[in-house]
């Protein structure tokens, strides 16, 4: 069966939308004027859910296969943060001070800035990430900033497949369930549970809803009356929330209330409408970050950490606009490179743990 290269371009436009949202939010928080940060929004995070259900199928074993291997590699990756972001306080340490490591992080902002460098190495972070509790890193402060989708992605993976092996005949149920528990937790806010609920409720429903998408083509007569409709309900925000709610979309999508679902429908409708619609006949840059998406997003966050130091240095000196463009080209050449290394590392990760389990499985005679 033929790969479908719709998908790969969809995952590398979504990526490249993420490096630029994780351009203007962290680093750009010091230059980029709010009005663009919000729009920064428009192809967010829950395009990946929806391509997610549309490759998803029913077979439990491949799924878990498929998380197993997921959460393999992002241990070797975060293994690898993890001495990276202590070797380099170990140089800053040995070579300069402490009060060098202090100014280097204040690079970050106060937010960010860190809070307890120590030559020693702090264990009980990497146990941590392993276990998916995303404590700050130090140095790269964007890269644990921007993993709470892979806890999200888990959760709502086990309990999508779940419901596509033993519920295939209701699925446009569990589509309303979470939708009506969306909607129950925005209508009334004191129930609205902590953790992953919130996260889960939406996005399992656009998961679900991708699934159902899968292999079908929305009609053209249906185009305008779904684009329609997502007008109206943007009318409806502005008008029920007021004019001051667009600058409250980032605050509303942790975890995703109802401004921020609203502001997610227009990605989601053109996701679906280009879906079968949109022939891409070749593989391409875009294609080729799509098939490698998760080490982008990996690379992602080392190098929108990065480009804070070229930030802080240029702010004053050019008009906004144009070192946002340079620093998004920026962010996006050191994640291109970036994401080649952590392949090189993941491999080397592979290989080890591969070698390990030779040399530690019992031969049988």
């Amino acid at each position: 069966m033929n790969r479908d290269l719709y998908i790969d371009f969809a995952k590398g436009l979504a990526t490249l939308s993420i490096i630029f949202i994780h351009t203007a939010f962290w680093s750009g928080q010091f230059y980029i004027p709010a009005e663009v940060r919000v729009f920064s929004l428009v192809f967010d995070v829950a395009l990946f859910y929806a391509l997610s259900g549309i490759t998803s199928g029913a077979n439990i074993e491949k799924t878990l296969y498929r998380l197993l291997k997921l959460q393999i590699t992002y241990m070797i990756f975060v293994t690898f943060l993890f001495f990276l972001d202590y070797f380099f306080k170990v140089f800053g340490l040995s070579f300069f001070s402490m009060e060098w490591l202090q100014n280097f992080y204040s690079t970050f902002g106060s937010k960010y800035s860190a809070t307890s460098v120590s030559a020693y190495p702090q264990w009980e972070n990497l146990g941590n990430w392993y276990l998916h509790q995303y404590t700050n890193a130090d140095t790269f402060p964007v890269v644990m900033g921007s993993f709470w989708y892979l806890k999200v992605y888990y959760v709502l993976t086990v309990f999508g497949v779940l419901i596509l092996r033993f519920f295939p005949k209701h699925i446009n149920w569990f589509i309303g369930l979470c939708i009506a528990l969306s909607l129950l937790f925005n209508i009334f806010p004191e129930y609205y549970p902590t953790g992953q609920v919130g996260y889960v409720a939406f996005y399992l429903a656009v998961f679900l809803t991708g699934h159902k998408m899968r292999g079908k083509k929305i009609s053209t007569k249906a185009i305008p009356v779904l684009y329609a409709l997502t007008g109206m309900a943007l009318i409806w925000m502005f008008w029920y929330y007021g004019g001051d709610i667009f600058y409250k979309i980032n605050k509303n999508k942790f975890p995703p209330k109802i401004p921020y679902i609203i502001w997610a429908l227009f990605s989601l409708v053109t996701l679906f409408v280009l879906y079968n619609r949109l022939k891409i006949t070749k593989e391409n840059f875009i294609t080729y970050i799509g098939k490698n998406a998760i080490f982008f997003y990996f690379a992602q966050g080392i190098s929108s950490s990065l480009v804070y130091f070229l930030v802080v240095p240029l702010k004053e000196n050019m008009p906004w606009w144009l070192l946002m463009l340079i620093i998004y080209g920026i962010n996006i050449i050191l994640a291109f490179i970036i994401s080649a290394g952590l392949k090189k590392v993941d491999e080397t990760g592979w290989r080890l743990l591969e070698y390990f389990r030779k040399n530690t499985a019992n031969n049988k005679s």
